[in-house]
């Protein structure tokens, strides 16, 4: 039975986008055994998918924070189980110098991408076979097409090969729209008039917004939208899996450059991109559901722009 290990240790995004990859692995390799290595906080998200034989729990940040001997430890013990099985292929597609490590510790031959395509340069040291991409190349094709060339088979059509968990409690009893306001990093940020716009127009059509939140910060802003908004819902704060049920029975998810947007082309729900500090070439929303959208680095869309996509989508 081949043996595959998987290194992408973050972000919620990126997960997202490595799922194709696992169901393209499954499709070609059906006795595959798929190992994948991430990031703790994400091991609820890389189980969604029904195709990944283990998840193997990364916790650096957690291990550089803790008391000395017990963070050497749990290293030790991630280390011992990572060298456990000798891999047919270590499949790195995080191009970092600490997921090139993980590879190089664990027992096999390791594929990743090559110098100009590797977010950090020296990771591709650490490879023993290098693949190079181009800025217009998907991040979703280029985890995809590591894996195939490593393995030697065709990707077939594109399947994230995951559904959608039961509805939250959380969720509207009425047809609702998802709005991803928040996101990590500032820049990426729509201004809150426009989402109101926006929201104001949903609601036109009979449409519930929902405004779901990660942090205390969020919370407020989404508190703000909902009070000029008219009947949108400010959830509790969501687990994974009940953000996958929220945002897999939406009628349509509109939010800026963030994991969950990602997620609900990944549930093939309509999805609305919003970027205006990112550059939608290789990460706008793809799915086999409806997808679109607006605005660029530097270029945030104006709230008429945004309504049009979202009444087009709708």
């Amino acid at each position: 039975m081949k043996r595959i290990l998987l290194i992408r240790l973050s972000s919620l995004g990126d997960v997202i986008h490595t799922f194709p990859a696992v169901t393209d692995l499954r499709r070609a390799l059906p006795g595959v055994a798929l190992d994948w290595v991430v990031e703790e906080a994400y091991v609820p998200l890389a189980r969604l998918h029904p195709g990944v034989t283990r998840v193997m729990p990364f916790a650096l940040r957690r291990w550089r924070r803790g008391p000395g001997a017990a963070a050497w430890r749990e290293a030790a013990a991630f280390r011992g189980e990572l060298r456990e099985h000798a891999y047919d292929a270590i499949l790195d597609t995080q191009g970092l110098l600490k997921s090139a490590v993980v590879a190089w510790l664990a027992r096999g031959p390791v594929y990743g991408f090559g110098r100009r395509t590797a977010r950090e340069p020296l990771a591709a040291c650490l490879y023993d076979t290098r693949y190079e991409f181009g800025p217009a190349d998907h991040k979703v094709e280029r985890y995809r097409s590591v894996a195939a060339r490593a393995l030697g088979y065709a990707p077939g059509v594109l399947d994230y090969g995951i559904g959608a968990p039961p509805r939250p409690a959380a969720a509207p009893p009425q047809a609702y729209c998802v709005l991803l306001h928040s996101t990590a990093r500032a820049a990426k940020l729509w201004r809150e008039e426009a989402w109101i716009e926006l929201g104001r127009f949903l609601a036109g059509r009979g449409l519930i917004c929902v405004l779901p939140w990660g942090d205390e910060s969020e919370r407020a802003r989404a508190g703000r939208l909902a009070a000029s908004i008219p009947r949108a819902v400010v959830p509790p704060r969501l687990t994974i899996g009940e953000a996958c049920g929220l945002i897999g029975h939406a009628r349509a998810v509109i939010g800026v450059d963030t994991g969950l947007m990602h997620l609900a082309a990944a549930l093939r729900v309509p999805v609305l991109g919003i970027f205006c500090d990112s550059e939608p070439l290789d990460a706008q929303p793809v799915g086999s559901g409806r997808t679109a959208f607006c605005g660029g680095v530097g270029a945030p869309p104006a709230a008429a722009e945004v309504i049009a996509a979202a009444a087009e989508l709708l």
